[in-house]
């Protein structure tokens, strides 16, 4: 017998449909928890893409007198990983190309976003209480971002409702919508209320999530705490504020099959903390790929990132110069603002042999983007929990950091007490300008010139436990005080 059932409800899923973090968690947190003996299944809409890839299903129920919303249905799947997905089958909105949030051909949100996510939170509401004909009942639903939000709303005047905790990825997007939806979306009247959704007379999806919920998590300690502050609060702060205690900050895992320097399949040779000649290899394989001059006494630097504001690359690039003075190599992966994609396509040209720049994204070379580098940059503004300071660990590439959200968590700076106490795994720097991450930087090329010192650096980083597993713990004791059960 499962010790808890729990409905997670999420708008996408890796490997099925992904636009950013969310989608990792949803993939990989739920199999860790059905490793815990919690029976987990994925609700998750049935766009084209998952819809094509999901394995032998089956109809389970079909929905179609819900007040405001067009005839849907209820599949029912497996994924790979073993975690029963339910996919919310409803064409009209849904079936559509494009990513799951936007047009593809105006660049804009979906007009009926509410409409979208209002059902996804709807059905998670159904599940969860008295109005579900399906044989299997959660004891509790745990909802991720704005997107799920509704769901607290919708289960707070449905018979037999179970209780209801939501995961903040993000609290930058919150789903705001004009409040003529409300009415569109049959929720109850009194709930437009500043003790309710309405947040600065609109509708807030993430605010329904967080008002309505009987526990708050985030995916990194310190965010819980900085998004009770002005600064990364979004108007949002007082509330969360005022819910402290219900707050609970579990720092995400990452995925250490797929993320293994000694079996990685994108990789041109394998390494480990025991035998890391292949970490050389990977350097020269990269450099020769992205048109760098193949140097191994180079500091080979790292971007793979979205390149906007938030994560502070416009800093990076300012410095590029000073940089290479250092000197050093400086390879980057990602898209993003056009100013800031054009800023690195002129550096790469400017500094043939030394700047590298793909605009796009590329899985495969991600990867061998970790494995080669010699130090990953990041230097985000806010950071949520963020990946790639794992991946960058993991493989032995200490990364830079800004001390915001799930970086400062995650990476111990390296001073001459870290280093000696073994705690050091990368570079940590205070202050967003461009002089503070320089000094960073600068610190790092200079250790980096200390072989025995860079070595025992890079062991540290190889030694850290980056599993889903004490994540996922962490998550089962929030669901059992949720339940008021013990341990």
């Amino acid at each position: 017998m499962p010790e808890i059932k729990v409905l997670f409800v999420t708008s996408e899923i890796a490997p099925l449909i992904k636009t950013g973090g969310l989608a990792d968690v949803s993939g990989a947190l739920p199999a860790a928890l059905r490793n815990l003996n919690i029976d987990v299944r994925v609700l998750v809409p049935g766009y084209p893409q998952v819809m094509k890839q999901m394995g032998p299903s089956e109809v389970v129920a079909t929905f179609s007198d819900l007040p405001g919303f067009p005839a849907s249905r209820l599949i029912f799947s497996i994924m790979k990983s073993g975690v029963p997905l339910l996919v919310l089958d409803c064409p009209d909105l849904y079936q559509r190309e494009g990513g799951p949030y936007m047009d593809p051909a105006t660049g804009h949100d979906w007009a009926d976003n509410h409409l979208r996510f209002g059902l996804l939170s709807k059905i998670a509401s159904v599940l969860g209480s008295f109005e579900s004909t399906l044989s299997w009942r959660p004891d509790l639903v745990h909802g991720n971002d704005w997107q799920t939000g509704l769901t607290g709303v919708y289960l707070s005047v449905a018979a037999g409702a179970v209780p209801n905790i939501m995961t903040i990825h993000n609290l930058a997007f919150q789903g705001n919508f004009r409040p003529k939806k409300v009415g569109l979306l049959h929720l109850p009247p009194e709930s437009f209320h500043i003790n309710g959704i309405e947040l600065y007379g609109n509708m807030s999806f993430l605010k329904a999530g967080l008002y309505y919920a009987y526990h708050i998590t985030t995916v990194s300690p310190n965010y819980a705490r900085e998004i009770q502050g002005e600064e990364l609060g979004f108007g949002l702060q007082g509330l969360l504020r005022s819910r402290n205690n219900d707050i609970t900050g579990i720092l995400n895992g990452i995925d250490t099959g797929e993320w293994d320097p000694e079996t990685d399949r994108h990789l041109p040779e394998h390494f480990s903390v025991g035998r890391m000649a292949g970490k050389a290899q990977n350097k020269q394989a990269l450099q020769s790929r992205m048109g760098l001059e193949v140097n191994p006494d180079v500091p080979l630097l790292a971007v793979v990132s979205r390149l906007t504001h938030q994560k502070g690359l416009d800093l990076l690039l300012e410095i590029v110069p000073r940089l290479l003075e250092l000197p050093v190599q400086l390879v980057i992966l990602g898209s993003g603002e056009s100013s800031m994609q054009q800023t690195a396509r002129d550096l790469a040209q400017e500094y043939p042999g030394k700047i590298a720049a793909m605009i796009g994204f590329d899985e495969g070379l991600s990867h061998q983007i970790e494995a080669g580098a010699d130090m990953f940059i990041m230097p985000s503004r806010f950071e949520p929990c963020g990946l790639n300071q794992f991946y960058s660990q993991r493989y032995g590439t200490p990364p830079i950091v800004h001390n915001t959200g799930g970086l400062a968590d995650s990476v111990v700076d390296c001073n001459q007490d870290t280093l000696r106490d073994g705690t050091a795994s990368g570079f940590v720097f205070s202050g967003m300008t461009t002089d503070n991450l320089f000094a960073a930087i600068q610190r790092a090329v200079e250790l980096y010139r200390d072989e025995r010192k860079w070595k025992a650096l890079r062991r540290n980083c190889m030694s850290k436990d980056f599993t889903w597993e004490t994540s996922a713990r962490a998550y089962r004791r929030v669901y059992l005080k949720v339940l008021g059960r013990t341990e």
